[in-house]
């Protein structure tokens, strides 16, 4: 009998992907990475009018699974009724190279993401941290609030800024009744970022946003916009004051939070400690003082998704 290539939904995915699986999943992928269980050459980026695009290949063998995201990212695209980020992730067979499945992953790529700030900050914040700050109201910062509710039970209030104040005000709108949370928009990012113990940003920003001297000692920041080289979120400042810890190394150097200030020489490479799995399998040390700010930069790994995918392939028999 033919073998065929399934074919998942984006509707599939919502219906069988939830966040706490997917968090789990790409705790699993990150610990896999930081043992040497897993092959991932560079995300490739292509300049494109108006954004690029990604091709994301990667194999855990572990999960004997492989395979390749291509994904976009066009900020302007919300004016024409397009979401910003959107991918296709194939998955294949490592034994034969059979493609066992084509999924439409926008929305996991959302909540892939997500799982990766939730990890940072179960791993690095303070757990009975009570205030929050999201710097950005577009997708991710949807994702990133649910991302808080799963980590932090204490959590009393999250700020939401946003260059555009009226998205903020959406994401205040949509998201409120879902979380147990208070969410404040605020119209400056300083007061958004004043007395928050953990902020995450979220934005497709050239220039920093969250300045050094509006950020307490012990507060951690998760930093998901800069995934390309050129963007940054943060003071370089604040960066020489933090314990900083990427996704990966390399990529994270090249295209992340820390692409810019490494470029101008403001920071060096021993400033960077290590990866956030080399800190899940107690490689590193992650935060060593109560005082510590502690940065987690996010690029986006292709073993993220691959291991989100295998979770949607083992849920519909695909495989074992």
């Amino acid at each position: 009998m033919m073998r065929q290539t399934h074919f998942i939904r984006e509707e599939q995915v919502r219906h069988l992907l939830t966040l706490p699986e997917a968090i789990m999943a790409v705790e699993a992928a990150f610990r896999d990475k930081a043992e040497g269980h897993a092959v991932m050459p560079p995300k490739l980026i292509v300049p494109l009018p108006g954004g690029d695009f990604r091709t994301m290949p990667a194999y855990l063998p572990r999960q004997n699974i492989a395979g390749v995201k291509v994904v976009n990212s066009h900020p302007a695209n919300r004016a024409k009724g397009l979401p910003t980020v959107m991918a296709l992730l194939v998955l294949i067979e490592p034994e034969t190279g059979f493609p066992l499945a084509v999924v439409e992953a926008t929305y996991l790529t959302a909540l892939r993401t997500a799982a990766a700030g939730a990890l940072s900050i179960r791993t690095f914040a303070n757990p009975d941290a009570k205030v929050a700050a999201l710097i950005g109201a577009g997708v991710q910062g949807r994702f990133q609030l649910l991302a808080l509710r799963e980590v932090l039970p204490r959590l009393q209030k999250v700020r939401i800024w946003s260059r555009e104040e009226e998205l903020a005000w959406q994401l205040h709108r949509e998201m409120q009744p879902q979380l147990p949370f208070a969410l404040e928009v605020c119209s400056r990012p300083e007061d958004a970022v004043r007395g928050a113990q953990v902020i995450v940003t979220a934005t497709p920003s050239r220039e920093p946003i969250v300045l050094n001297e509006w950020v307490s000692a012990g507060t951690h920041i998760t930093c998901i916009g800069a995934d390309a080289p050129g963007k940054q979120e943060l003071d370089p400042a604040l960066l020489k004051r933090a314990r900083i810890f990427l996704d990966d190394l390399a990529q994270g150097m090249e295209s992340g939070e820390v692409n810019v200030p490494l470029r101008q020489g403001l920071l060096k490479p021993d400033d960077i400690l290590g990866e956030l799995g080399e800190v899940l399998v107690g490689k590193k040390q992650g935060r060593t003082l109560p005082d510590d700010i502690t940065v987690f930069s996010s690029t986006g790994l292709a073993i993220q998704d691959l291991a989100c995918g295998a979770v949607l392939l083992r849920k519909l028999g695909v495989i074992g």
